[in-house]
């Protein structure tokens, strides 16, 4: 009786342990790593991280799934039977002789380390020579001027999209290495989006992802098609805005399943010297600016002008001058006062729109709130046999991603300045008119429609009215090149190209000037230039021949007055399908914070 008892207690807990094994397996025990088309996913956390704390850390380690590839072509070609025999040959005659037993793989990997670093040193071009160059303030003399920057602690998240360069991208490499060296490997992300390069992009990528992976840096290296067969179907700022937000992929995942945050994206691109980036990062930080932006060199016919004018803009909407490095100060790329003053002085200076060269950007105040890169959508498709669309004076500016990035940007701040007000976190703040902040007054004016509002500042009142533009440029030259456009990317009206009279932008309701301004800036101190360029000479040009000892070094990174945006800015458009080189034309168009306020969601 007591054996058939026993019998049937065991038969009913059976299902229950089944039940407990299920859950403890789920649990406490998951699975295996997907297959490897789902490789590069960045898993969540399992039920063991949750129930201690989150791990929030890019331990490549711990984590492998930190280190992915996508698009690799692994198809079979002439060459790989070769390849694999050498690899053989390499491993049996040089490296399994010498491995006694498992102690000895780390000497090993440390040899391979050496190696790594020892070229890189010796073929990184930029982060070889850069020591040497010429910088303001005795800049490479302050070993260590970043030392608070590196004992932060933050995680940084480099973003670079490659199409056909194979020419820099070793030496962009060098620069990744040295930042992990001085930051932390564990303290940065590497997303690098190869965009149908047709030269030896993809065999490059190859030696990043090894470089990479023995020095524990976590990284997705992608490769994707262009968008059409024929690149000349494309349309670039569409084009620009897809890589883009497929560069920044990884940024989100690890936010939504991993929760965990960067503290700025930076945007390598070309030739930038470590110690100019490490800079850059550090104005950032000092004013929590949303975006801090290099200088764009290119060289021509043995000088160097200032490239990438399509995509940067002053305070006060202007295309920069497309100048020599050895210009005169009244004739330097920033057309504003203000700011050919502060160039003139190496300092950072304010604008409306950058994105020339390597570029630091803040994503608590862009893409952690929503911020995308887009492009306009009524451009003409050439491919198709269709009639031009028609466009009135004060249609959307069929502009770069980048220009509609610096527009979203400083609607954004806005609308948070007055989501702020109705929270009633910025009572306080809206008083202040210096640090850019003047959300009562902005909110006061938008609910009452007033053409002048008067705000405190520093104790006084002062009447902020849309006469403030104009009193920002007073004492300035006429300047008969303003608003031309890039003299390289423009259509003459003589070849068809199309001349738009600047329109009649009357005076706003409600002033730019009332809004939290977006703290956008430029640092000249971080020149980016590309194959070709001699770095020395432009430095030459830009700093001369010794250190700037006018200033000292506390204080220089710091802008003391903020401005609001233009209320008006050169819209310089690619209108047509074409590619990268398709024609463009320029006009000068309104822009009002308020009207793009009103056009949001609520």
């Amino acid at each position: 009786m007591a054996v058939v008892t026993f019998r049937r207690r065991t038969l009913s807990r059976l299902p229950l342990f089944c039940v407990v094994s299920f859950f403890v397996k789920v649990f406490f025990f998951p699975p295996p790593q997907p297959p490897r088309i789902h490789s590069h996913q960045i898993q969540g956390h399992n039920f063991i991280e949750r129930a201690t704390r989150s791990d929030k850390s890019l331990n490549v380690q711990r984590h492998p799934f930190l280190q992915a590839r996508m698009g690799r072509d692994e198809k079979e070609d002439i060459f790989s039977n070769l390849i694999r025999n050498g690899v053989r040959d390499y491993w049996e005659r040089f490296q399994l002789p010498y491995i006694v037993n498992k102690e000895t793989s780390s000497m090993d990997a440390q040899h391979v380390l050496g190696a790594i670093d020892q070229l890189l040193s010796l073929n990184g071009w930029v982060a070889a020579h850069c020591p040497t160059l010429i910088r303001p303030f005795g800049q490479n003399k302050l070993d260590n001027s970043y030392d608070d920057l590196i004992r932060e602690d933050h995680l940084y998240y480099v973003a670079i999209i490659i199409h056909s360069a194979d020419h820099f991208l070793v030496d962009q490499l060098a620069v990744i290495v040295q930042m992990a060296k001085r930051l932390g490997t564990n303290n940065l992300f590497v997303s690098m989006l190869d965009y149908d390069s047709t030269d030896s992009t993809e065999t490059l990528t190859d030696l990043c992802e090894a470089v990479l992976t023995l020095l524990g840096v976590p990284f997705r290296i992608r490769r994707v098609p262009g968008m059409t067969e024929d690149p000349g179907a494309a349309y670039y700022p569409l084009e620009e805005a897809y890589m883009r937000n497929l560069a920044l992929e990884p940024l989100h995942e690890l936010q939504v399943r991993r929760s965990i945050k960067f503290s700025r994206v930076v945007w390598l691109k070309g030739f930038t010297c470590p110690n100019d980036l490490l800079e850059t990062i550090k104005i950032s930080f000092a004013n929590e600016a949303s975006m801090v932006c290099g200088m764009d060199w290119a060289e021509h016919n043995g000088f160097f002008i200032f490239s990438d004018r399509w995509r940067t803009r002053d305070i006060e909407g202007d295309q920069f001058r497309q100048s020599k490095s050895s210009s005169k100060p009244d004739a330097v790329p920033p057309r504003d006062r203000q700011g050919a003053m502060r160039y003139a002085q190496h300092l950072p200076f304010q604008v409306f729109c950058c994105e020339s060269g390597t570029h630091v950007v803040d994503p608590a105040q862009s893409y952690y709130r929503g911020l995308a890169y887009r492009a306009g959508t009524d451009f003409q498709n050439l491919s198709r046999a269709e009639g031009v669309p028609t466009r009135s004076p004060d249609a959307p500016c069929l502009d770069s991603s980048q220009a509609w990035f610096c527009r979203d940007l400083w609607v954004r701040s806005a609308r948070d300045a007055m989501d702020e007000v109705d929270k009633g976190s910025g009572a306080g703040a809206g008083h202040r008119r210096r640090s850019g902040v003047i959300e009562v007054a902005a909110r006061d004016a938008f609910m009452q429609g007033r053409d002048a509002v008067k705000v405190h500042v520093g104790g006084k009142e002062e009447e902020v009215d849309d006469d403030g533009a104009d009193r920002r440029k007073g004492g300035k030259k006429i300047d008969p090149d303003a608003n031309a456009g890039s003299d390289y990317d423009a259509m003459p009206v003589e070849d068809g190209g199309e001349d738009v009279p600047p329109p009649e932008v009357g005076t706003l309701l409600i002033p730019n000037s009332v809004f939290r301004p977006a703290r956008i800036l430029v640092n000249p101190r971080c020149p980016t230039t590309y194959a070709g360029v001699s770095h020395t000479q432009l430095a030459r040009d830009l700093f001369g021949e010794g250190d700037d000892d006018s200033l000292t070094a506390t204080g220089k990174y710091v802008l003391d007055d903020w401005e609001g945006a233009p209320e008006s800015f050169v819209c310089q458009e690619q209108r047509q399908t074409g590619g990268r080189k398709a024609t463009k034309t320029q006009r000068r168009l309104g822009f009002s914070i308020h009207d793009e306020i009103q056009r949001l969601p609520v």
